[in-house]
């Protein structure tokens, strides 16, 4: 085992895969390759480099990540990575995006242990320690941040009650740090996601004292047999309560009886 932390593992990884994606896009698209072709040789590359470096440094830990096969230690396992090697695969894809991450997060004995998510296009990484310092709130009007493609209900249901301002961005990653350094209020999405998506966003957003949770109120939990856990919340706490009452008419978020 190193002698790295376990963040600073997750932070070293992150910002590593990162650049490693960073020249390896500017090298394809110099070659003149097809973007379906530089987004799969990303999603390869960075889950490679991933892999190794976790199986070199954490030898007795399991992973979970998009792009490997199934992993039947972490079933049993105490400490699971969770790693998402490129976060926002179209964004990569597309020449001068820079809204893609890689998420690297640990999860120990039912919580998080450690968690980095870097976005390598802006050469920022964010980590749960040093957690980020959240700013001052200072807009009359929040932010709700959403899907490029398509609009998830509820964070159209959100907008709407509470009169909120849309922006638009690519890979999960990308939208949770944008309320992180406060460029956004809330990020609500129920459209679909998987474990990888949201562990290390998650685990950021919450040492940076942001609320998280799925949308009805109820934690996140991770290294469930089922990688699909398809809704995430995460927003300043002022606005919690307000996201919940416009969602499921209860501030406590709890689903209404059907």
């Amino acid at each position: 085992m190193s002698t790295e932390t376990d963040t600073q593992l997750a932070t070293r990884l992150a910002v590593e895969a990162g650049q490693l994606l960073v020249q390896l896009r500017h090298e394809m698209v110099q070659r003149g390759a097809p973007s379906w072709q530089v987004m799969d040789n990303g999603d390869l590359a960075s889950h490679r480099f991933l892999l190794d470096e976790l199986r070199r440094a954490r030898p007795d830990d399991a992973v979970l990540s998009e792009e490997g096969v199934e992993d039947p230690r972490r079933f049993g396992a105490d400490r699971v990575w969770i790693v998402d090697p490129l976060d926002g695969t179209n964004e990569y894809g597309e020449r001068g995006r820079h809204d893609w991450a890689v998420h690297v997060a640990l999860w120990d004995r039912g919580r998080f242990g450690a968690g980095a998510v870097s976005l390598p296009a802006l050469d920022l990484v964010f980590a749960t320690d040093p957690a980020p310092t959240l700013p001052p709130q200072q807009r009359e009007i929040p932010r709700v941040i959403t899907s490029r493609n398509r609009n998830p209900p509820a964070a159209v249901i959100v907008a709407n009650a509470l009169g909120a301002d849309a922006v638009r961005l690519g890979s999960a990653g990308a939208k949770a740090m944008a309320v992180v350094v406060g460029e956004a209020d809330i990020y609500v999405h129920d459209g679909g996601m998987y474990q990888w998506d949201s562990a290390a966003p998650a685990a950021v957003a919450e040492a940076a004292g942001l609320h998280v949770s799925r949308v009805d109120g109820s934690p996140l939990v991770y290294n469930a047999r089922d990688p699909w856990l398809p809704d995430f919340l995460v927003c300043r706490k002022e606005y919690a309560a307000a996201v919940f009452e416009a969602l499921w008419g209860d501030p406590n978020g709890r689903q209404p009886k059907r």
